[in-house]
């Protein structure tokens, strides 16, 4: 295996490195602007990684319908990390050991990290989260098998891309959707940012795959033999992009503008959306890290506005909830979008 990264790479992330928040570009502290944005949720963001942690089995596992889910333990994992916990300190240390003890030991000899018999919308959706998850814990702890598993679950990702560029619900190459692609392309970005080896050739196919996936009016299509834009897909669809080290252009332009006609609290933004579903957390999650890396203008009201919208329906013990997935994963999902101006996470840095 190549241990320098390929050339595709190196201009990707060398420019994500030097690109200056948009605050400092005005001459702002951006840590003092992110704390005053952050600020109004602290309590907030305290009460739900409380709740997260008071619902994690001794396994890492949670209860419900989809507690044993990889891709749930995997965003519980990134909401504890997320708030500067690591696997081996900090107030939510314990709860992150349990996530990589789970994950870990439920990846196969393939590399194929999953459940059997835990309820899921397609495995490959919880396997792209889980190794998210393993590839910003890698570095933090000192497990001896989590390079080697991180490693595997890398590999099944690039040997299982079709021909079209992207992947679906399960390991195999025949079949591609938009929404399992996201999941899949932002676990290699963060696994290649932790110096795990992921092909050019495997990114410049899934780059040209959303971008074909893109309508004309900026949203993005579920297949690329079907139409129509909804939002949370096409937030997705612009992340994947950022992912791939596509920063700007006619592509970012078109799906930033689309998006912006649904920032939180705007009629548009709910509409086909309903907070009880799993898809408005998957789209906020995912809009929020497009206007993260958008930056200006953008981050400063689309912020606020989820922020605010989150605040104003957070129940009494610190959950959110969510009537098809669950609360642990409405939870985790709220608590990632709350932390993004944290900047802890390479997989969501500028």
């Amino acid at each position: 295996m190549a241990s320098h990264p390929p050339p595709f790479f190196v201009r990707a992330f060398l420019a994500a490195a030097l690109t200056l928040p948009a605050a400092a570009a005005h001459g702002q502290n951006p840590a003092e602007t992110a704390a005053a944005l952050i600020a109004p949720a602290d309590q907030a963001i305290q009460r739900g990684l409380d709740y997260l942690a008071s619902q994690q089995n001794d396994d890492g596992s949670y209860g419900g319908g989809y507690g044993q889910n990889v891709a749930v333990v995997g965003l519980s994992g990134i909401a504890f990390l997320a708030n500067g916990s690591t696997p081996e300190r900090g107030p939510y240390a314990r709860n992150l050991e349990r996530c990589l003890n789970y994950l870990l030991s439920n990846t196969q000899p393939s590399g194929f990290i999953t459940v059997g018999g835990a309820t899921s919308q397609g495995p490959m959706y919880g396997h792209g989260f889980a190794t998210l998850f393993l590839a910003e814990a890698y570095g933090m702890s000192p497990r001896d098998d989590l390079r080697d598993k991180l490693v595997a679950a890398v590999n099944l990702i690039v040997t299982t891309q079709n021909d079209e560029g992207g992947w679906r619900y399960q390991p195999r190459p025949d079949d591609a959707d938009l929404s399992v692609t996201i999941c899949q392309i932002m676990a290699l970005r963060a696994a290649r940012n932790a110096g795990i080896y992921v092909p050019a050739d495997t990114v410049e196919k899934c780059t040209n795959y959303v971008r074909k996936c893109q309508n004309p009016d900026g949203g993005f299509r579920y297949m690329l033999n079907q139409r129509g834009s909804v939002f949370p897909r096409s937030a997705a669809g612009v992340v994947a992009l950022y992912s791939a080290g596509v920063y700007e252009g006619p592509e970012i332009e078109r799906g930033l503008a689309y998006l912006e006609r649904h920032r939180a609290g705007r009629d548009a933004g709910m509409r086909g959306v309903g907070r009880r579903s799993g898809h408005f957390y998957y789209g906020q999650y995912y809009g929020v890290q497009a206007m993260w890396q958008a930056g200006g203008e953008r981050w400063a009201q689309w912020y606020p506005a989820i922020r605010d919208d989150l605040l104003a329906h957070q129940q009494p013990d610190g959950r959110w909830d969510d009537s098809n997935i669950g609360s642990v994963y409405s939870t985790s999902m709220s608590c990632i979008i709350l932390q993004i101006p944290n900047d802890l996470l390479p997989i969501f840095q500028r």
